[in-house]
């Protein structure tokens, strides 16, 4: 490939996720026996693996793609147990800028089962550090990553695509914020154990609150939980005295009838005083007496007062979402700009190695007469001369980066070998300094073919 092609290395992506394959294929393309990594390396120079519940993907960085991609496909049908014909119109393959924005809409949970959740963004983390840990990351991908970790965060930051509730769980948590202001010290019993009750349990513990009973119908499960969120255990029949002490309840169960009636919510608040007593029902059917609401001082929400939160909130997120598109959508022509430059960088490189091997040189020559300096004034004379040679190359490594986007890139580069004399560091051999008229200071053709080679082998 021509030096200074923005094809010298290309982004892909290529997995299947929730959308386009079943929980079957997803599991087997997670390759949780086998050694993901160190397999799918051996396809590309630069790899990172994402294993989710809900996505299983490859993101590469290789000079020739859809090698890459048959490659990865090869792993996956061979470790896998999968057959082609198991992928043919589940998987889907990215390259370029596509795969660049796919990778950001990732990492911005813009292409999340719920939008907005943010457990993607600590997966696709938790993914590029085993990469880098494996060393199977470079150049590429390490900013690619890097980059996406930013462009989430600016998602979450600038727009309000996390802050709305869109889980049942999750809305029954915001709702008791509400009522309350802060939970901080606020006492909690859920009633019940399972997949809701507990993700509404973790909720209200990362909000802080003071005291957190579990009572379940099976004790054991109550214990489980309770232990570990840091808190405490009851039996179902001891519901009633615990109602005294607290100030919300949430309730979860899969009871075929009512948990709680309404005598027992009005025998709890007499020794209360009647202080405010909140109940949210999230259970089908429904595990609280509706006649609750009766009741003085007593507060009952069910599941679909919180279903109508829900699909609210579900609707300004999609709103936020637009917003987030057009952030993506900004980075990703930001990022395609920097893959455009890297066919420069290997003769940017050699200039500037060149020009800090002549200051190098010139301060070797000048060390008897620099011999009385103390270390404060060579290391003044260091930056001095360093910042010197930073300047005078500053115009012309910019020319470079903005010449990779010039369909005529290839003249730029030759001509740069050309003024810089980069044929091998020959020049450096000489005593004379660049341009200075000496022979030999004018690069031949032979010595810009050599430079255009030197560029293509990096």
């Amino acid at each position: 490939m021509r030096p200074g092609s923005s094809k010298s290395f290309e982004i892909v992506v290529a997995g299947v996720n929730h959308k386009t394959a079943p929980v079957e294929l997803r599991e087997k393309l997670a390759l949780k026996e086998e050694p993901a990594l160190e397999l799918l390396s051996r396809q590309a120079p630069e790899v990172v693996f994402l294993s989710t519940c809900n996505r299983v993907e490859v993101i590469a960085a290789a000079k020739d793609p859809r090698s890459a991609v048959d490659g990865i496909k090869g792993v996956w049908q061979k470790k896998a147990g999968v057959e082609p014909v198991d992928l043919d119109g589940t998987l889907y393959v990215y390259h370029g800028d596509q795969a660049i924005r796919h990778l950001f809409r990732v990492a911005s949970s813009l292409d999340s089962m719920v939008v907005g959740e943010p457990q993607i963004l600590g997966q696709l983390k938790d993914a590029y550090r085993e990469a880098s840990k494996a060393g199977t990351t470079g150049l590429v991908l390490n900013r690619l990553m890097h980059r996406a970790f930013a462009v989430a965060k600016r998602v979450r930051t600038e727009t309000r695509i996390a802050s709305q509730a869109v889980s049942i769980s999750y809305a029954a948590v915001e709702l008791a914020k509400k009522i309350f202001g802060d939970l901080r010290g606020k006492k909690v019993m859920m009633i019940g154990a399972g997949e809701m009750a507990e993700l509404a349990a973790q909720h209200l513990v990362s909000n802080g609150v003071g005291r957190l009973v579990v009572a379940n119908r099976t004790l054991s499960r109550a214990v489980d939980l309770a232990r570990d969120l840091g808190g405490e255990a009851i039996a179902l029949d001891e519901i009633n005295e615990a109602l005294v002490e607290m100030d919300i309840v949430i309730s979860s169960t899969g009871a075929p009838g009512l948990v709680l009636t309404r005598q027992q919510v009005q025998d709890a608040m007499r020794p209360r005083r009647h202080g405010l007593l909140f109940f949210i029902d999230i259970a089908v059917p429904r595990d609280i007496d509706p006649g609750v609401n009766e009741v003085e001082n007593v507060y009952l929400y069910d599941i679909d007062d919180l279903k109508g939160v829900v699909e609210l909130n579900k609707a300004e997120r999609e709103k936020e979402a637009l917003k987030a598109e057009r952030m993506v959508e900004t980075e990703v022509i930001k990022f395609q700009g920097w893959m455009e430059t890297l066919g420069v960088v290997p003769v940017i490189n050699e200039i500037q190695k060149k020009a800090e091997e002549v200051r190098l040189r010139e301060l070797g020559r000048s060390e008897k007469a620099l011999k009385d300096l103390t270390p404060k004034q060579k290391k003044a004379l260091d930056v001095l001369t360093r910042s010197i040679v930073q300047k005078i190359l500053n115009d012309p490594v910019v020319c470079l980066r903005k010449g990779a986007r010039d369909p005529d890139c290839q003249s730029i580069i030759e001509a740069a070998c050309t003024l810089f004399r980069l044929n091998g560091n020959k020049g450096m051999e000489s005593d004379k300094t660049i341009g200075d008229g000496a022979p030999g200071s004018s690069s031949s053709s032979a010595d810009q073919r050599e430079c255009s080679d030197r560029s293509r082998d990096r």
